[in-house]
């Protein structure tokens, strides 16, 4: 998510995917069949969303888990409005759920922190400092993925607490900042890298890409063509990884071999306000933070509606033991709210 500009500048933040700030979050969906998004809504911090309509194409295939077919089925169809997990933060981001200990963990990047959220609802310090981490990720094996945006590093956190550098450099050159991630069965790292973070810091890569790490710590870069790539997500089958690139306001996606490599991208959406961190449910279905609120999208692009958000949203994802409630940070504080089928941590 970008921050740091509106924060130098004394602005409000518009999230990655900025909502409307003064929306009480009374109200819970629209409803759309169109398969591109054009919205007037505030950039916000990723920036304004281009002018016209993406592709829609085929998304990755999704709509079946575990033996339940979730074909046709509105996720968001009749759900309540969000509610308030944590508040009095600067800055939240990096909602992830870690199953084996039942907590959610989300960052605070102004302030250097990573909270922990209980299942009985406390809220402690994980982490202090962070390194300003900003996403968050779960590895097959439970252990935390943390994109140090200060650190220009991507890190793992083991079960005994300690801490190993995943990717801290490409090709002898420091990262911008990595911004998110997502991690595959097989423990494949994939992450973005805008320059939100750099600050007044020397850029020494001359792009702002999305790089994969393979099992054996190679790091090579999936696309060196986005202008600020954001959120970052697999669909069920992990046949497709989507990307979102916030200050030009697209959504992209790349097909996923099956050793990890991806092949060329294309533009799946545009003309959405600062689209940012993003989750994917069992069905395919994509939960899109923008300027708007949470847009939620079929994997063909096809819109079932916006969940609206107090504030500006900047990440999501899937928690609890049925893996139904959406964990929304935005801005200040942490929302959640329960929705008609489960997704990914």
């Amino acid at each position: 998510m970008r921050f740091l500009h509106a924060f130098a500048l004394g602005l409000p933040l518009a999230l990655l995917a900025a909502c409307g700030g003064d929306d009480d979050g009374s109200s819970t969906t629209t409803t759309s069949t169109t398969s591109t998004t054009s919205t007037s809504g505030d950039g916000g911090s990723g920036g304004q969303g281009g002018q016209g309509g993406g592709t829609g194409g085929n998304g990755g295939q999704g709509g079946q888990a575990g033996g339940m077919s979730w074909e046709g089925v509105n996720p968001i169809e009749d759900i309540d409005a969000v509610s308030i997990v944590s508040q009095g933060h600067s800055f939240t981001e990096g909602t992830c759920w870690f199953p084996a200990e039942s907590v959610l963990r989300f960052t605070d990047i102004p302030n250097s922190r990573i909270h922990q959220v209980s299942a009985g609802g406390d809220v402690t310090v994980w982490r202090e400092p962070s390194g300003q981490t900003n996403g968050l990720a779960l590895t097959p094996n439970g252990e935390v993925i943390a994109c140090e945006h200060a650190n220009r590093r991507v890190t793992r956190t083991l079960a005994d607490g300690t801490v190993e550098v995943v990717a801290e450099r490409y090709q002898n050159n420091r990262f911008n900042s990595p911004n998110d991630a997502i991690v595959r069965s097989d423990g494949t790292i994939y992450f973005t890298d805008p320059t939100y973070g750099l600050g007044g810091a020397p850029q020494e890569i001359n792009f702002r890409g999305v790089f994969r790490v393979a099992l054996d710590g190679t790091v090579s870069v999936v696309s060196n063509a986005f202008t600020q790539p954001n959120g970052i997500a697999l669909s069920p089958d992990e046949k497709t990884l989507y990307v979102t690139d916030s200050q030009i306001g697209e959504l992209h996606r790349f097909p996923v071999e099956e050793d990890g490599s991806t092949g060329p991208g294309e533009r799946m959406l545009d003309g959405i306000a600062g689209p940012d961190g993003m989750a994917v449910d069992d069905g395919g279905n994509l939960y899109l933070t923008t300027g708007n609120g949470v847009l939620v999208l079929q994997a063909d692009g096809t819109t079932w509606g916006t969940i609206p958000v107090p504030q500006q949203p900047s990440n999501c994802a899937f928690g609890d033991a049925d893996r139904r409630t959406l964990y929304i940070s935005a801005r200040t504080s942490v929302y959640k709210v329960r929705l008609g089928i489960p997704g990914k941590p």
